[in-house]
Protein backbone atom coordinates (compact mmCIF):
# COMPACT_ATOMS: atom_id res chain seq x y z
CA UNK A 1 0.00 0.00 0.00
CA UNK A 2 1.43 3.41 -0.89
CA UNK A 3 1.99 5.89 1.81
CA UNK A 4 0.20 9.05 0.64
CA UNK A 5 0.98 11.66 3.62
CA UNK A 6 2.86 11.49 6.92
CA UNK A 7 0.98 12.92 9.30
CA UNK A 8 3.25 12.03 12.29
CA UNK A 9 2.76 14.31 15.08
CA UNK A 10 5.64 16.38 15.73
CA UNK A 11 6.89 16.53 19.35
CA UNK A 12 7.11 20.53 19.31
CA UNK A 13 3.99 20.76 18.35
CA UNK A 14 2.57 18.24 20.89
CA UNK A 15 4.21 20.64 23.53
CA UNK A 16 1.30 23.01 23.45
CA UNK A 17 2.75 24.80 20.05
CA UNK A 18 -0.14 24.20 17.63
CA UNK A 19 -3.76 22.25 18.20
CA UNK A 20 -3.91 18.50 17.36
CA UNK A 21 -5.40 19.28 14.09
CA UNK A 22 -2.72 21.60 12.93
CA UNK A 23 -0.05 18.68 14.34
CA UNK A 24 -1.98 16.42 12.09
CA UNK A 25 -2.06 18.07 8.55
CA UNK A 26 -0.62 16.83 5.79
CA UNK A 27 3.60 16.87 5.64
CA UNK A 28 3.04 17.27 2.11
CA UNK A 29 -0.32 18.89 0.47
CA UNK A 30 0.94 19.63 -2.60
CA UNK A 31 1.84 16.00 -3.82
CA UNK A 32 -1.13 14.57 -2.47
CA UNK A 33 -2.49 14.04 -5.65
CA UNK A 34 0.83 12.80 -7.59
CA UNK A 35 0.78 9.64 -8.87
CA UNK A 36 2.74 6.92 -6.89
CA UNK A 37 6.02 6.67 -8.32
CA UNK A 38 8.16 3.22 -7.94
CA UNK A 39 10.76 3.05 -5.08
CA UNK A 40 13.47 0.98 -6.22
CA UNK A 41 15.36 -1.61 -4.04
CA UNK A 42 18.24 0.16 -2.63
CA UNK A 43 21.94 -1.54 -3.41
CA UNK A 44 23.84 -3.46 -1.74
CA UNK A 45 26.71 -0.31 -1.23
CA UNK A 46 24.01 1.62 0.69
CA UNK A 47 23.48 0.35 3.82
CA UNK A 48 23.65 2.69 7.39
CA UNK A 49 23.64 2.06 10.87
CA UNK A 50 20.52 1.91 12.87
CA UNK A 51 20.32 5.01 15.40
CA UNK A 52 20.01 4.40 19.32
CA UNK A 53 23.44 4.20 20.54
CA UNK A 54 23.85 6.80 24.02
CA UNK A 55 25.96 9.18 22.66
CA UNK A 56 22.87 9.53 19.42
CA UNK A 57 20.38 9.38 22.93
CA UNK A 58 22.54 12.61 24.41
CA UNK A 59 21.94 14.44 21.39
CA UNK A 60 18.31 13.83 20.78
CA UNK A 61 17.23 15.18 24.96
CA UNK A 62 19.30 18.37 24.05
CA UNK A 63 17.83 19.06 20.49
CA UNK A 64 14.47 18.06 21.86
CA UNK A 65 15.01 20.04 25.30
CA UNK A 66 15.45 23.04 23.78
CA UNK A 67 12.80 22.57 21.03
CA UNK A 68 14.81 23.26 17.90
CA UNK A 69 14.45 21.62 14.56
CA UNK A 70 17.13 19.01 12.72
CA UNK A 71 18.04 18.92 9.44
CA UNK A 72 18.49 15.24 9.98
CA UNK A 73 15.21 14.47 11.41
CA UNK A 74 12.74 16.69 9.02
CA UNK A 75 14.49 15.41 5.45
CA UNK A 76 15.18 11.85 6.90
CA UNK A 77 18.85 11.83 6.51
CA UNK A 78 20.49 8.56 6.47
CA UNK A 79 23.55 9.29 8.05
CA UNK A 80 21.75 10.35 11.13
CA UNK A 81 22.59 7.74 13.37
CA UNK A 82 26.54 8.15 12.49
CA UNK A 83 26.50 12.13 13.24
CA UNK A 84 24.10 11.87 16.25
CA UNK A 85 26.60 9.32 17.96
CA UNK A 86 29.50 12.23 17.32
CA UNK A 87 27.05 14.82 18.41
CA UNK A 88 27.02 16.51 15.76
CA UNK A 89 23.47 18.01 14.37
CA UNK A 90 22.40 19.83 11.66
CA UNK A 91 20.10 22.82 12.66
CA UNK A 92 17.15 24.01 11.18
CA UNK A 93 16.36 27.07 12.03
CA UNK A 94 12.76 29.25 11.15
CA UNK A 95 10.53 26.40 12.09
CA UNK A 96 9.58 23.02 10.43
CA UNK A 97 7.71 24.37 7.35
CA UNK A 98 8.69 25.26 4.17
CA UNK A 99 7.35 27.35 1.51
CA UNK A 100 8.64 25.55 -1.66
CA UNK A 101 7.84 22.08 -2.91
CA UNK A 102 10.71 20.74 -4.15
CA UNK A 103 9.81 17.00 -5.44
CA UNK A 104 13.15 15.50 -3.81
CA UNK A 105 12.25 17.19 -0.34
CA UNK A 106 11.05 15.44 2.70
CA UNK A 107 10.56 18.57 4.51
CA UNK A 108 7.06 20.05 6.08
CA UNK A 109 5.90 22.18 3.00
CA UNK A 110 2.79 25.05 3.75
CA UNK A 111 2.55 28.37 5.43
CA UNK A 112 5.57 28.61 8.07
CA UNK A 113 4.57 30.16 11.55
CA UNK A 114 5.82 33.56 12.97
CA UNK A 115 9.59 33.84 13.78
CA UNK A 116 10.71 32.62 17.39
CA UNK A 117 12.64 35.68 18.44
CA UNK A 118 14.67 33.50 21.28
CA UNK A 119 15.48 31.12 18.51
CA UNK A 120 19.59 32.24 18.32
CA UNK A 121 19.74 32.35 21.39
CA UNK A 122 18.59 28.16 22.01
CA UNK A 123 20.41 26.99 19.05
CA UNK A 124 23.98 29.05 20.48
CA UNK A 125 22.67 27.38 24.24
CA UNK A 126 22.52 23.79 22.16
CA UNK A 127 25.95 23.98 20.79
CA UNK A 128 27.63 25.07 23.65
CA UNK A 129 25.64 21.73 25.66
CA UNK A 130 26.70 19.95 23.20
CA UNK A 131 30.18 21.08 22.94
CA UNK A 132 30.50 21.44 19.05
CA UNK A 133 34.03 22.59 17.37
CA UNK A 134 32.04 22.83 14.29
CA UNK A 135 28.28 23.38 13.59
CA UNK A 136 26.01 23.46 10.37
CA UNK A 137 22.92 25.50 10.44
CA UNK A 138 20.23 25.51 7.68
CA UNK A 139 16.97 26.82 7.30
CA UNK A 140 13.51 26.20 5.21
CA UNK A 141 12.64 28.52 2.60
CA UNK A 142 11.00 31.51 4.15
CA UNK A 143 9.43 32.97 1.14
CA UNK A 144 7.00 35.03 3.18
CA UNK A 145 9.57 36.95 4.64
CA UNK A 146 10.55 40.13 3.28
CA UNK A 147 14.67 39.13 3.74
CA UNK A 148 13.90 35.92 3.86
CA UNK A 149 15.27 34.96 6.82
CA UNK A 150 18.48 36.70 6.57
CA UNK A 151 18.24 38.51 9.66
CA UNK A 152 17.73 35.15 11.37
CA UNK A 153 20.63 33.64 10.24
CA UNK A 154 23.18 36.51 11.55
CA UNK A 155 21.35 36.45 14.57
CA UNK A 156 21.55 32.66 14.99
CA UNK A 157 25.38 33.21 13.75
CA UNK A 158 26.08 36.24 16.03
CA UNK A 159 24.22 34.18 18.85
CA UNK A 160 26.91 31.25 18.93
CA UNK A 161 29.97 33.08 18.08
CA UNK A 162 29.00 35.15 21.52
CA UNK A 163 28.36 31.87 22.91
CA UNK A 164 30.91 29.52 21.89
CA UNK A 165 33.62 31.64 20.55
CA UNK A 166 36.07 28.90 19.29
CA UNK A 167 33.27 27.32 17.17
CA UNK A 168 33.10 27.64 13.55
CA UNK A 169 30.12 28.01 11.65
CA UNK A 170 28.64 26.40 8.29
CA UNK A 171 25.66 28.05 6.81
CA UNK A 172 23.32 25.95 4.65
CA UNK A 173 21.00 28.87 3.12
CA UNK A 174 17.67 29.01 0.95
CA UNK A 175 18.29 31.20 -2.28
CA UNK A 176 17.44 34.21 -1.28
CA UNK A 177 15.61 35.05 -4.54
CA UNK A 178 14.23 38.63 -5.21
CA UNK A 179 15.05 39.63 -1.60
CA UNK A 180 17.77 42.32 -2.26
CA UNK A 181 20.33 42.98 0.35
CA UNK A 182 19.56 39.65 1.64
CA UNK A 183 22.70 38.18 1.45
CA UNK A 184 24.97 40.97 1.99
CA UNK A 185 23.09 40.78 5.48
CA UNK A 186 24.31 37.08 6.14
CA UNK A 187 28.07 37.99 4.62
CA UNK A 188 28.27 40.45 7.32
CA UNK A 189 28.15 37.98 10.24
CA UNK A 190 30.66 36.20 8.67
CA UNK A 191 29.85 32.39 8.83
CA UNK A 192 33.44 30.36 8.12
CA UNK A 193 31.49 28.22 5.29
CA UNK A 194 28.55 29.58 3.25
CA UNK A 195 27.36 26.72 1.70
CA UNK A 196 24.42 26.50 -0.99
CA UNK A 197 23.05 23.67 -2.96
CA UNK A 198 22.24 23.61 -6.43
CA UNK A 199 20.88 20.39 -6.13
CA UNK A 200 20.48 19.27 -9.88
CA UNK A 201 21.80 19.94 -13.21
CA UNK A 202 19.89 22.91 -14.80
CA UNK A 203 17.66 20.75 -16.71
CA UNK A 204 16.13 18.73 -14.27
CA UNK A 205 15.32 22.08 -12.14
CA UNK A 206 11.95 22.92 -13.67
CA UNK A 207 10.80 19.17 -12.26
CA UNK A 208 13.22 18.51 -9.35
CA UNK A 209 13.25 22.37 -8.15
CA UNK A 210 10.97 24.55 -9.42
CA UNK A 211 10.67 27.26 -7.29
CA UNK A 212 14.26 28.11 -7.73
CA UNK A 213 16.59 29.18 -10.68
CA UNK A 214 19.85 27.75 -11.41
CA UNK A 215 21.91 30.60 -12.88
CA UNK A 216 20.46 32.85 -9.50
CA UNK A 217 21.77 29.88 -7.32
CA UNK A 218 25.24 30.37 -9.13
CA UNK A 219 25.22 34.20 -9.01
CA UNK A 220 24.51 33.80 -5.41
CA UNK A 221 27.30 31.62 -4.59
CA UNK A 222 29.90 33.85 -6.58
CA UNK A 223 28.75 37.45 -4.77
CA UNK A 224 29.63 35.58 -1.82
CA UNK A 225 33.59 35.36 -2.71
CA UNK A 226 33.26 39.36 -3.93
CA UNK A 227 31.85 40.45 -0.09
CA UNK A 228 34.23 38.42 1.25
CA UNK A 229 36.68 36.50 -0.19
CA UNK A 230 37.60 34.41 3.02
CA UNK A 231 34.69 32.90 3.20
CA UNK A 232 34.62 29.47 2.32
CA UNK A 233 32.00 28.62 -0.37
CA UNK A 234 30.48 25.17 -0.68
CA UNK A 235 27.41 23.12 -3.10
CA UNK A 236 26.11 20.40 -3.42
CA UNK A 237 24.03 17.77 -5.35
CA UNK A 238 22.17 14.75 -5.87
CA UNK A 239 22.61 12.58 -8.81
CA UNK A 240 20.44 9.71 -9.84
CA UNK A 241 17.63 11.99 -10.89
CA UNK A 242 18.33 11.47 -14.16
CA UNK A 243 20.99 13.39 -15.35
CA UNK A 244 23.66 12.84 -17.50
CA UNK A 245 27.28 12.59 -17.14
CA UNK A 246 28.60 16.13 -19.50
CA UNK A 247 25.55 17.71 -17.47
CA UNK A 248 27.03 17.08 -14.09
CA UNK A 249 30.40 18.05 -15.52
CA UNK A 250 29.56 21.22 -17.23
CA UNK A 251 27.90 21.89 -13.67
CA UNK A 252 31.07 21.33 -11.96
CA UNK A 253 32.64 24.18 -14.48
CA UNK A 254 29.16 26.73 -13.61
CA UNK A 255 30.23 26.42 -9.44
CA UNK A 256 34.31 26.66 -10.43
CA UNK A 257 33.92 30.24 -12.60
CA UNK A 258 32.13 31.25 -9.75
CA UNK A 259 35.26 30.59 -7.55
CA UNK A 260 33.59 27.70 -5.36
CA UNK A 261 35.78 25.81 -2.87
CA UNK A 262 33.99 22.64 -1.97
CA UNK A 263 31.56 20.04 -4.09
CA UNK A 264 29.62 17.50 -2.23
CA UNK A 265 28.10 15.03 -4.66
CA UNK A 266 25.10 12.20 -2.99
CA UNK A 267 23.19 9.79 -4.30
CA UNK A 268 19.36 11.02 -4.14
CA UNK A 269 17.11 9.04 -1.61
CA UNK A 270 13.68 8.99 -2.80
CA UNK A 271 11.38 9.93 0.53
CA UNK A 272 7.81 8.49 -0.32
CA UNK A 273 5.85 7.40 -3.55
CA UNK A 274 4.92 10.53 -4.17
CA UNK A 275 8.18 12.36 -4.46
CA UNK A 276 10.60 11.97 -7.19
CA UNK A 277 11.56 8.51 -8.02
CA UNK A 278 15.06 7.67 -8.25
CA UNK A 279 15.98 7.08 -11.75
CA UNK A 280 19.18 4.93 -10.99
CA UNK A 281 21.86 4.27 -8.71
CA UNK A 282 25.22 5.52 -9.33
CA UNK A 283 27.76 2.88 -8.54
CA UNK A 284 30.93 4.03 -6.32
CA UNK A 285 32.78 3.60 -9.32
CA UNK A 286 31.34 6.59 -10.60
CA UNK A 287 31.01 8.58 -7.49
CA UNK A 288 34.94 7.98 -7.61
CA UNK A 289 34.89 9.13 -11.37
CA UNK A 290 33.27 12.03 -10.16
CA UNK A 291 35.64 13.14 -7.77
CA UNK A 292 38.38 12.49 -9.68
CA UNK A 293 36.82 15.39 -12.17
CA UNK A 294 36.40 17.51 -9.93
CA UNK A 295 39.49 17.81 -7.85
CA UNK A 296 41.47 18.28 -11.38
CA UNK A 297 39.11 21.05 -12.03
CA UNK A 298 40.34 22.82 -9.12
CA UNK A 299 37.91 22.54 -6.36
CA UNK A 300 39.68 22.86 -3.06
CA UNK A 301 37.78 19.67 -1.76
CA UNK A 302 35.23 17.16 -3.27
CA UNK A 303 32.98 14.68 -1.39
CA UNK A 304 31.05 12.22 -3.70
CA UNK A 305 29.98 8.98 -2.66
CA UNK A 306 26.30 7.51 -2.68
CA UNK A 307 25.78 8.42 1.31
CA UNK A 308 27.63 12.05 0.61
CA UNK A 309 25.34 14.59 1.91
CA UNK A 310 25.99 18.41 2.63
CA UNK A 311 26.41 18.38 6.11
CA UNK A 312 28.34 14.68 6.97
CA UNK A 313 31.39 15.38 8.06
CA UNK A 314 31.23 19.61 8.25
CA UNK A 315 33.59 19.18 10.85
CA UNK A 316 36.45 17.11 9.54
CA UNK A 317 35.74 18.58 5.70
CA UNK A 318 36.29 21.89 7.76
CA UNK A 319 39.75 21.24 8.85
CA UNK A 320 40.85 19.67 4.79
CA UNK A 321 39.37 23.01 3.46
CA UNK A 322 41.68 25.21 5.59
CA UNK A 323 44.81 22.97 5.10
CA UNK A 324 44.07 22.91 1.24
CA UNK A 325 43.42 26.79 0.74
CA UNK A 326 47.16 27.03 2.89
CA UNK A 327 48.77 24.21 0.98
CA UNK A 328 47.73 26.35 -2.41
CA UNK A 329 48.70 29.45 -1.07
Amino acid sequence: MAVVFDINKDPRRNAGDTSASEAAKPRHPEKANRPDTPILRKPDWIRVKAPGSPQWAETNRIVKEHKLVTVCEEAGCPNVGECWEKKHATFMIMGDTCTRACAFCNVRTGLPEALDAQEPAKVADAVAKLGLSHVVITSVDRDDLADGGAEHFAQTIRAIRERSPKTTIEILTPDFLRKEGALEVVVAARPDVFNHNLETVPSKYLKVRPGARYFHSIRLLQRVKELDPTIFTKSGIMVGLGEERNEVLQLMDDLRSADVDFLTIGQYLQPTRKHHEVMRFVTPEEFKSYETVAGAKGFLLVSASPLTRSSHHAGEDFAKLKAARLART
